[in-house]
């Protein structure tokens, strides 16, 4: 079933201890939408600037995603540039220009309007409850936020929130949400707030999935080579949400679907962090991920692998 993803398209230049590159494609709707499609339809809403060249929408395009919602606007496509040290699970902001992402407003188009899967990426709380209600009736929503949101338009956020499924959050905006330092009481705290389930992404440590009273624990999978971490979180929400649209045809999502979803989602996300921007989904084929997941068996022990 379709999976739509509202968020940002952005040209990002990222400078790390292995490397770097200069206005590499990147952006959350992009790295989300491209890890999603290897296991479902995707429909993208986003906007780019007349900068934006034809070989990163033949990409794009070439991946199956469905961009009749990409907008192309007068003006410059939003750019951001970060460093990393050896610590990778931190980035160092450096400069962000928002240009035409500054006022962007996501419009559906109508063959939007009833997706059963919605995931509403890091953006204004405001545009994704005002994105909220122009799906109807989703089976499914989940979101993602960060510090900015939850600092300076919390009650925005807490709005939203009361109306999503699922939130994925890393380790310091869930302290920051809940104003707990223990995770197990942050979750709680959280889930009182609207979602069913929490998962708390770790970076090299992998993530943690609350649901209900029960939790799972998932490992990054151990890489000899990490280029760039940019992107692994919302590489992760694809590969989840794209598992979770792929099972469709179950009644409900089961607990075993959810684990599943959140392998992977890590599998996608050690995928990202091989190379700069996106060039390892280039050449990533269906046989890697189903070997990759595979791994986590031994690596897991996951009982629930099929």
């Amino acid at each position: 079933m379709s999976l739509l993803v509202v968020g940002s398209v952005a040209f990002d230049t990222v400078k790390t201890p292995f490397g770097e590159i200069k206005e590499g494609l990147g952006g959350s709707a992009t790295y989300f939408a491209t890890a999603a499609s290897f296991f479902t339809d995707v429909q993208l809403v986003a906007v780019v600037g007349e900068d934006f060249p034809e070989e990163h929408i033949n990409f794009l395009k070439k991946r199956g995603i469905d961009l009749a919602g990409l907008e192309r606007s007068m003006g410059q496509t939003f750019r951001w540039k970060g460093e990393y040290g050896y610590q990778l699970n931190e980035a160092k902001t450096l400069k962000t220009d928002l240009n035409v992402f500054e006022s962007f407003r996501p419009k559906l188009p109508p063959s939007y309007t009833k997706v059963p899967y919605l995931f509403l990426a890091n953006i204004d709380p405001l545009l994704q409850f005002d994105v909220m209600k122009q799906v109807v009736g989703p089976r499914l929503t989940a979101c993602d936020t960060m510090n900015f949101w939850i600092e300076g338009n919390r009650d925005g956020l807490i709005k939203t929130l009361t109306g999503v499924d699922i939130l994925m959050i890393n380790e310091g905006e869930v302290r920051a949400l809940s104003g707990e330092f223990n995770l197990v009481k942050a979750a709680k705290t959280i889930l009182s707030l609207g979602p069913k389930t929490l998962i708390v992404k770790r970076g090299e440590y992998g993530a943690l999935m609350f649901n209900g009273n029960k939790i799972f624990a998932v490992p990054a999978y151990p890489l000899e080579s990490v280029f760039d971490p940019t992107g692994a979180g919302d590489s992760f929400a694809g590969g989840f949400m794209g598992v979770i649209a792929q099972n469709a045809d179950h009644e409900s999502i089961s607990d075993k679907t959810l684990r599943q979803a959140a392998i992977y989602g890590s599998v996608m996300a050690s995928f990202c962090v091989e190379a700069f921007s996106l060039d390892r989904m280039r050449s990533l084929t269906q046989d890697d991920i189903r070997q990759r997941y595979i791994e986590f068996k031994d690596l897991t022990g996951y009982e629930y692998f099929v």
